[in-house]
């Protein structure tokens, strides 16, 4: 389902003296970060503006617009950081976890309602879906060859899931 105001990151600490701080971006690369510059606290309840960000190896460094001491960047350290939804471009066919979190999974050869998805795990090669069924939860790879469709809109995605995943095959 497609929200206002989105998880993007989380500020870990601050970076040296004059009140910059490191954000640990929750995306694919920290450079997604660099096309915003107003942000928002609290659920969007806040907003900030950056005047510098930039990725800094596994972080984003950022400059928050009034905050000039390290005293005051740690202020804002565990805080999570939003964005909000409209302001984001994605690319076709890409979305972000939070809006797939809780969509119903469909075989797209048989329309069988799978189960719900319930959280996403990064392995490093790819993504694995986790899709509860009652007390049973699956572990799905979201892989071109198996995600088929996913619905933001609709919480909706469609899978051919690998033979063995939601049944006993061999």
């Amino acid at each position: 389902m497609k929200k206002e105001f989105l998880e993007i990151g989380k500020f870990v600490g601050s970076h040296g003296v004059r009140g910059m701080v490191r954000i640990q971006p929750w995306s694919d690369d920290g450079e997604f970060l660099t096309q915003f510059k107003k942000f928002y606290l609290e659920n969007g309840k806040t907003k900030i503006e950056m005047s510098k960000i930039a990725p800094h190896g596994n972080v984003v460094i950022a400059q928050i617009k009034g905050v000039d001491s390290i005293e005051e960047a740690e202020k804002f350290r565990n805080q999570v950081l939003y964005i909000k939804r409209d302001d984001a471009r994605l690319p076709e066919g890409r979305y972000f976890v939070s809006e797939i979190i809780g969509s119903q999974v469909y075989d797209a050869d048989t329309d069988v309602l799978l189960g719900t998805l319930s959280d996403v795990s990064p392995t490093g090669a790819n993504d694995v879906w986790h899709i509860k069924s009652g007390d049973k939860e699956y572990l799905l790879p979201a892989i071109p060859d198996v995600i088929v469709d996913v619905d933001i809109d609709n919480d909706k995605v469609v899978v051919r899931p690998l033979k063995g995943i939601f049944d006993d095959e061999d």
